[in-house]
């Protein structure tokens, strides 16, 4: 009998929930059950597990094996506990020792050869992590960039499962060829915003965008964005076809002021989750 945990994050909405992920191996035939209300894509993590584990060296476990995500409450979905599935049950296979993992934050899909992709939403999936007081994240490489903006936090990105194994069980770290970056979702390219991920890495809005001064006229309209930029107010814009509307909202950036790095943050979290935030 084996047991061992380590943690996830589940995204809802923009918000992220720390999922523990428990790992509990007992004598008896050999089955894998997944608990704690996963959707149809996190219930294949069992076979993509299976195959990663297994073509990265490590014996897969021939014993009934009950995976639970808590808290069971928390509906979570997509590939991103892949990782985190993996390594909690190597936990409890003492493969790799229990106490290494116990507090560590695990993002990342596994592919069938053991390669870590990227997933959407590291960077609020990290936030979260750190405000529940998790101070050490694993996530692929590719996305490693992204997750090292939240302050306080140590990321590890990691190619494949087998270089996480090794960094954890002190082994030489093997040499993994990268992995390919795939191209953007065509349903989204219409939604990148320019210059976004460029300096920082946070998004912003681009310095070329409409100016309010090239508007002549419409002096109580003008005055209305400004007293809303500068408070942080609500705007509402009414009025008919052709009055105007479209043509101030487009400039009202232009008088906002900057944002803070934690709105920074927020906005580019939204992009994360969206998939439209650029590599690197």
């Amino acid at each position: 009998m084996g047991f061992a945990r380590a943690c996830s994050v589940a995204l809802v909405g923009v918000e992220g929930v720390v999922v523990e992920v428990q790992a509990d191996l007992e004598p008896g035939v050999a089955a894998f059950t997944l608990v704690g209300l996963p959707d149809k894509s996190l219930v294949e993590s069992r076979d993509r597990v299976r195959a990663a584990v297994v073509n990265s060296g490590a014996e897969w476990p021939q014993k009934k094996l009950t995976v639970g995500l808590s808290p069971a409450s928390v509906p979570k979905s997509g590939s991103g506990f892949d990782l985190a599935v993996a390594c909690a049950v190597l936990g409890a296979a003492e493969r790799i020792d229990p106490k290494d993992i116990a507090d560590l934050v695990l993002i990342g899909e596994l592919g069938l050869d053991g390669r870590v992709r990227p997933v959407r939403g590291v960077l609020p999936a990290v936030l979260a992590a750190a405000e529940a007081g998790y101070r050490q994240v694993v996530v692929p490489e590719q996305t490693a960039g992204e997750a090292s903006l939240v302050p306080g936090v140590s990321v590890l990105g990691v190619r494949s499962l087998r270089q996480l194994i090794a960094v954890l069980t002190n082994e030489p770290v093997p040499a993994e060829e990268p992995v390919p970056e795939g191209s953007p979702d065509p349903m989204l390219a219409g939604l990148m915003v320019p210059g976004a991920g460029v300096g920082t890495g946070l998004a912003r809005e681009s310095a070329d965008g409409p100016d309010l001064a090239d508007v002549a006229g419409q002096r109580v309209a003008r005055m209305a964005l400004e007293v809303a930029a500068a408070g942080g107010h609500h705007l509402l814009l009414h009025g008919p076809p052709g009055a105007g509307k479209t043509m101030l909202a487009e400039r009202l950036p232009g008088v906002l002021p900057p944002l803070t790095r934690r709105e920074s943050l927020e906005v580019t979290a939204v992009h994360s989750v969206a998939g439209i935030l650029p590599p690197g």
